[in-house]
């Protein structure tokens, strides 16, 4: 491993828990949003990530809910059809609280492991320095 590969990977690590925060937020945003059944609903996003080359992460796509969500009873939204029914997204609040606060604690954990190369670093320049 080269002197810098451990902020490579931490860097990549924030870079992929940035955007699954992102989604995230997204996701929250719209759990309640419905539509009328004839439309698809809100697709919840969750990025793909696999191992890359050399160390790290990289996001290789984004992974959506299923379009065709539930159709839900609401005979007082505007948008009901006739039945009274809307169509909302296959995305619940619990689930998406629960990816929150994992995507929250990796990314401060890659903040870390910046912040503890970084000082590494410095630390070996004042020795080179003496």
């Amino acid at each position: 491993m080269g002197a810098f590969d451990a902020l490579r990977i931490a860097s990549s690590s924030l870079g992929m828990h940035q955007t699954w925060l992102d989604a995230l937020a997204s996701n929250i945003a719209n759990v309640n949003t419905v539509v009328r059944t004839d439309e698809t609903a809100f697709q919840a996003q969750s990025p793909i990530v696999r191992a890359a080359a050399g160390g790290g992460v990289e996001i290789v796509g984004m992974a959506l809910t299923d379009p065709e969500g539930r159709v839900v009873s609401d005979p007082d939204s505007p948008l009901a059809d006739a039945d009274g029914n809307v169509r909302a997204p296959e995305n619940d609040l619990a689930t998406q609280l629960t990816q929150l606060v994992m995507a929250q604690r990796g990314f401060q954990a890659s903040v870390q492991v910046t912040k503890d190369a970084q000082d590494t670093y410095r630390s070996a320049l004042e020795i080179g320095r003496r």
